[in-house]
């Protein structure tokens, strides 16, 4: 490869890693500020309990992602399996790929292990 094709890839690379952290953003880390904020808001809200190595969590998160674009009202917390454990008794969920949905501060629904596009959706429109 020559010089100036490297170079212009190079920038190609550069430019796309400073647009794909806000156009892929997969929900934002827990906070309890925001959390009470947007049930407050009565906003649909989605906490994803989600485990780096979890097979099961790596195939929701395309399926969340999608959700998080064609739903802007939509808001997404994360909570880490592995360093959340107080989040995860707050929650009651004891196991990564853990999907909580509420409508304000109502429970409205939750699954763990799920990966079917049509279920995870059909989860989250029961908020929406």
């Amino acid at each position: 490869m020559n010089n100036a094709v490297s170079t212009y890839l190079r920038g190609l690379f550069a430019a796309a890693m400073l647009i794909l952290p806000v156009a892929a953003q997969a929900g934002q880390p827990f906070d309890a500020t925001q959390f009470m904020q947007a049930q407050e808001a009565g906003k649909p809200i989605l906490v994803e309990v989600a485990a780096s190595w979890c097979a099961t969590c790596a195939k929701q998160k395309p399926i969340i992602e999608s959700l998080e674009a064609s739903q802007p009202n939509l808001v997404v917390f994360e909570v880490d399996f592995d360093t959340g454990k107080d989040l995860l008794k707050r929650f009651n969920a004891p196991w990564q790929s853990t999907l909580i949905v509420y409508k304000g501060a109502a429970e409205i629904g939750r699954s763990t292990g799920e990966t079917n596009p049509a279920a995870i959706r059909d989860l989250v429109a029961k908020a929406l």
